[in-house]
């Protein structure tokens, strides 16, 4: 493994990246506001799983040919993009749930967000290009271990870490959405904000420079 001045540097600068208000804090936030805590919970869990794609991508060196086939690149971050945009649109079409029927709906919507966190985290080619350029810094071709076991253990790290960011962020959320929840009227304007954050993460994604 790295020296262990290597490891200090790799948890420290790992640690600023994770706590950086970013797409996946954001987009875990979005989910909070507009679906309740537990679909944020269960958001932030599937960008966690998904982002072990781009982590044994990294390992494999699949993530190259994002760098080497501009177009392939371009073509997933327009895919996300749009799927983003879909998401937030279906939240701003959604009509607000009764208190009633909130437990059924909750466990529906945190499985759908479970699921299309996952799609969301695998469709960002941005994830694939960091674990690229950042986990190189960190590997020690000398070390006794082999580079692709140095890129996965070091990658489940960053990606521990970044998901500790995402649920910090979506209790934050929660507890502010908590005290609003019974009203019907804020749990309407909660969603229209959490589908506000998703649009605008798409156009974010879609508009960015590679």
């Amino acid at each position: 493994m790295p020296s262990t001045e290597l490891l200090i540097a790799f948890f420290a600068t790992t640690a600023i990246f994770a706590y950086i208000p970013g797409p996946a804090m954001l987009y875990a936030a979005a989910q909070t506001m507009a679906r309740g805590r537990w679909s944020g919970l269960t958001a932030a869990l599937g960008i966690h799983l998904g982002g072990y794609v781009h982590v044994f991508a990294a390992a494999a060196g699949l993530s190259v040919l994002f760098h080497a086939v501009p177009t392939l690149y371009l073509a997933v971050k327009l895919v996300g993009a749009l799927y983003l945009i879909w998401l937030g649109i279906s939240l701003f079409r959604k009509r607000a749930d009764g208190d009633a029927a909130l437990p059924a709906i909750e466990r529906k919507s945190a499985r759908r967000a479970f699921f299309e966190s996952i799609t969301v985290e695998v469709l960002n080619p941005k994830t694939a290009i960091f674990f690229m350029a950042f986990l190189p810094q960190f590997i020690d071709a000398s070390a006794a271990f082999p580079v692709w076991l140095q890129f996965v253990v070091l990658g489940t790290i960053v990606n521990l870490m970044f998901s500790s960011a995402d649920i910090v962020c979506v209790f934050l959320a929660g507890a502010v959405i908590g005290r609003l929840r019974r009203s019907s009227r804020a749990q309407r304007l909660m969603q229209r904000a959490g589908g506000a954050v998703l649009v605008g993460l798409g156009v974010h994604v879609a508009l960015q420079k590679s």
